[in-house]
C-alpha cells in the first residue's frame, strides 16, 4: 500500500490516539485503530486494516507496558499466565477471522464492544482487591478466560485489551488500575500472534504500521500519565473506558448500515 502525504499524517495522528488509549485504559488500541485505518486513513480492505493495527498495537502495548511496569502496577504472575493461555486461542481465532467477510467482521466487532462496555459500566464503582496474586483458587479462571479472550482477540484481529481488562478483574478481583497495567502483557502477546498470522497472508501495510507505532509513543506517555490520575477517582477510569468503546461501536455500526 502506497501512502500519500495526507495519509501518512493521518496515520501518525491515529497512532497517537491508539497509544493514548493503550496508556490510559490498557486497551481500546485496536478498537480505535481498525476504524481509524478504514474510515480516516482510507485503508480499503478491512483485513489489511486489522493486520496492520495488530502489529502496531502490539508494539505500542509493549512500550506502554514498560511505562506501567516502572509504576509497579503490573501483577506479573497473573498477567503472564493469562497471556500464555490466550496465545493458542489467538492463533486459532485469527485463522477463523480471515475466513469471514471483512464488513461482517467489523459489524460483529462493534456488537461485542457494546456488550463489554455495558459490563464495564455495571462494575465501574468496584475498588478491587489489594495485592492480588495468582493462586490455585484463581488459576482456573485466569487460564479459562485467557483462552476465551485470546480466541476473540485473534478472531477480531485486535490486541484485546477491552476484553482482557474486565476478564482479569473477573478472574482475580484486581483493581482497574492493576488490570489496565497487567492487560498490556496479554495485549502484546495476542497482538503479535494475530499479526504473524496476517503477515503470513500478506495482509499488513508495514509503512503504515511504522507510522502508527511512531505516533503511539507520544500518545502512550500521555495516556499513562492520565491513567494514574484518573485511577484515584472511584469508577472514573472504568467510565471513560466504557464511553469510548460505546461511541466507537455506534459509529462502526452506523457506517455498516450507511456505508456512504
Amino acid at each position: 500500500m502506497i501512502l500519500s502525504a495526507t495519509q501518512s499524517l493521518l496515520g501518525l495522528a491515529s497512532g497517537a490516539l491508539v497509544g493514548f488509549s493503550l496508556g490510559l485504559v490498557g486497551g481500546g488500541g485496536s478498537i480505535l485503530a481498525v476504524p481509524l485505518m478504514v474510515y480516516v486513513v482510507g485503508v480499503g480492505e478491512p483485513h489489511v486494516a486489522i493486520g496492520t493495527s495488530a502489529i502496531a498495537v502490539a508494539a505500542n502495548a509493549a512500550l506502554n507496558l514498560s511505562n506501567h511496569a516502572r509504576g509497579g502496577t503490573v501483577v506479573w504472575s497473573c498477567a503472564l499466565m493469562f497471556a500464555a493461555a490466550g496465545v493458542a486461542g489467538a492463533f486459532g481465532g485469527s485463522i477463523l477471522g480471515k475466513m469471514l467477510d471483512g464488513q461482517s467482521l467489523l459489524a460483529l466487532f462493534a456488537l461485542v464492544m457494546l456488550v463489554i462496555a455495558m459490563l464495564m459500566l455495571k462494575t465501574r464503582a468496584r475498588l478491587g482487591l489489594p495485592d492480588v496474586k495468582m493462586s490455585l483458587t484463581n488459576l482456573p479462571a485466569i487460564v479459562g478466560l485467557g483462552l476465551v479472550t485470546g480466541t476473540m482477540s485473534g478472531f477480531f484481529g485486535i490486541g484485546g485489551g477491552f476484553l482482557i481488562v474486565p476478564a482479569l478483574m473477573l478472574a482475580t478481583g484486581m483493581s482497574i488500575m492493576n488490570a489496565v497495567s497487567s492487560s498490556l502483557v496479554a495485549v502484546t502477546a495476542f497482538g503479535l500472534t494475530t499479526a504473524l498470522s496476517y503477515a503470513w497472508s500478506g495482509l499488513i501495510s508495514w509503512g503504515l504500521a511504522a507510522l502508527l507505532v511512531a505516533g503511539g509513543i507520544a500518545g502512550g506517555l500521555a495516556g499513562t500519565y492520565s491513567a494514574q490520575h484518573l485511577s484515584e477517582r472511584r469508577g472514573a477510569l472504568n467510565t471513560v473506558f466504557a464511553v469510548v468503546i460505546i461511541l466507537v461501536a455506534l459509529y462502526m455500526l452506523a457506517r455498516n448500515v450507511y456505508p456512504s
